[in-house]
């Protein structure tokens, strides 16, 4: 089979590459405040990985809810009960 023309690829090989599908993730830098695509940063400054830019634009808001409902759950942190 030939090459696709420029492409190095047979032509099912290049249609079967057409067909894959860009996976990005975006995550949030809390140091600059801004969405990264693909980690570019350090570890430590990132909040992610999210499936679209808008929710890695909202992470700040996502971290505020999380924390409001960590404090008002009365049995968070505290040993639960076993059941049998």
């Amino acid at each position: 089979m030939e090459d696709a023309p420029g492409t190095g690829l047979s032509e099912p090989g290049r249609r079967a590459r057409e067909r894959e599908v860009d996976v990005s993730e975006y995550w949030f830098n809390v140091r600059t405040r801004e969405v990264e695509e693909d980690r570019q940063s350090d570890w430590k400054q990132l909040i992610g990985p999210y499936p679209t830019r808008a929710e890695a634009e909202n992470a700040l808001q996502k971290v505020r809810e999380r924390n409001e409902a960590w404090d008002d759950d009365d049995g968070w942190g505290k040993p639960r009960p076993v059941s049998d």
